[in-house]
């Protein structure tokens, strides 16, 4: 299958470091990297990396100015053909020699290509480049990215640059993004909880077969057991788990090993089904698993068990969910329904709120979508203004999916306070259809490289 991530294309004229870029954003010495010019000659492509964006970069030969029949025009063909179907080009540049006549040449030229240009002012490091920088702003791209390839400066710059265009390319591709393939397979859905919490006995009823063993004895699974199955013609992946009891508890080897097994049964999963007693209520080591679900980044049910035998119903269901809404406060609105292992009650209902759990954890929102929202977030509630000078958040960009992870930029973010990034989380969840669903939030500042300290 074709790779679907997008494409970035490094482009210039010899001997600017482009190489030396490609090998940087790869991580490892794939290009040959040399003082003399032309060394590439063949376009090169490697999986890419640039903090939490993913995407193919191409190393191509040095443009250079040359008709068609010579090798260095064949070497400019090859540049050509990989603009074809490039979300980006990095245009570079080396930032101590300045711009040169070539420089701008190819600038002419790729104006013409239609492909979303980021010009990068490569060998910035220290203070030599401060005017090939300044002199780039000629060109016509915008401000440049002042970077070191070679010492790896700059390049959070870089990746804000970058990320608008790959985040576009992504979104038009539809759901052509990291985890694409996962998600079109089984729902991969564990099965956790306290120890005789009647995980066993669930799994065994949605089957309608005595798969696993069970009985009145706590900690009888010691083993996460995988089973294919099918709910309604759609598969999936059932993951039962030893019980997780409280650390104080854990004193056999072999429960040791089980309560590891449960952290990686959840480190598979894609959703994660925390079943309670209802007979016992919520425990502090409920919140405890929950927490740690959490933390992993999967998306989470919460199941009330043995409904059936449950005392005081609705005044015990109204007691959870404030429980829960008060110790989970960093993901309010995680579903919690009533369900009966040994009957077969609500477990339909678990299923179906296990698949849309599913599917909000692995939505990606459209860059158009997402500023909108951040723009209506900074204008019901704007950033606080520490010392009189107001915060300045520019730009957001959804990273990946799987969970849903998110990057914002601007200007003095250490002083933003944590009750602001509360409410971003929180506005975000409530406004775009993630309620109940982990989401990471990273703030980055983005560096002027013109600001230097005196």
């Amino acid at each position: 299958m074709a790779n679907k991530k997008p494409k970035v294309v490094i482009i210039g004229r010899p001997n600017v470091g482009k190489s030396t870029l490609f090998n940087r954003l790869v991580g490892k010495r794939i290009a040959l990297v040399d003082d003399t010019p032309g060394v590439t000659r063949d376009r090169r492509e490697g999986e890419a990396k640039l903090f939490d964006l993913d995407f193919i970069a191409v190393d191509t030969a040095g443009l250079e100015d040359a008709g068609p029949e010579t090798l260095s025009g064949r070497m400019r063909l090859q540049t050509e053909a990989a603009l074809e179907d490039a979300s980006a080009a990095l245009l570079v540049i080396d930032s101590r020699a300045g711009l040169t006549p070539m420089d701008r040449h190819f600038a002419d030229w790729l104006r013409t290509a239609k492909v979303p240009v980021v010009l990068v002012a490569n060998k910035a490091e220290g203070r030599s480049g401060d005017s090939g920088i300044l002199e780039a702003y000629a060109l016509g791209f915008g401000e440049p990215v002042g970077i070191s390839a070679e010492h790896g400066e700059g390049l959070a710059d870089l990746f804000e640059a970058l990320a608008p265009h790959v985040d576009a390319a992504i979104a038009a591709a539809g759901d052509a993004f990291e985890g694409e393939d996962e998600e079109a397979g089984p729902l991969k859905l564990a099965i956790v909880g306290r120890p005789n919490a009647g995980k066993s006995t669930l799994i065994n009823t949605l089957l309608g077969q005595d798969r696993l063993v069970t009985g009145p004895e706590a900690g009888i699974t010691r083993d996460s057991i995988e089973i294919e199955w099918s709910w309604e013609g759609r598969p999936v992946r059932l993951i039962d788990t030893a019980g997780v009891r409280k650390k104080a508890k854990v004193h056999e080897k072999l429960e040791k090993l089980s309560v590891a097994d449960t952290r990686r049964a959840v480190d598979f999963a894609e959703v994660v089904v925390l079943l309670l007693d209802a007979t016992l209520g919520l425990e502090a080591q409920d919140l405890r698993i929950a927490d740690m679900v959490i933390e992993e980044g999967r998306a989470l049910v919460i199941a009330l068990n043995k409904w059936d035998a449950a005392e005081d119903q609705s005044r015990l269901f109204q007691g959870v969910r404030k429980a829960l809404d008060e110790g989970l406060a960093q993901i309010k609105g995680v579903p919690l329904l009533a369900v009966s292992g040994m009957t077969g009650k609500g477990l339909d209902t678990l299923l179906k709120a296990a698949f849309e759990q599913r599917d909000a954890w692995s939505q990606r929102v459209p860059t158009s979508r997402l500023n909108r929202w951040f723009e209506g977030a900074l204008e019901r509630n704007p950033p606080p203004a520490p010392d009189g000078k107001r915060l300045k958040l520019r730009y957001v960009t959804q990273v990946k999916a799987r969970p849903p992870s998110f990057v914002i930029f601007g200007n003095r973010l250490t002083e933003l306070p944590e009750s602001y990034r509360r409410y971003l989380a929180n506005s975000l969840r409530d406004d775009l259809g993630f309620t109940g669903v982990p989401i990471r939030l990273t703030l980055r500042g983005g560096k002027n490289p013109f600001d230097r300290e005196k």
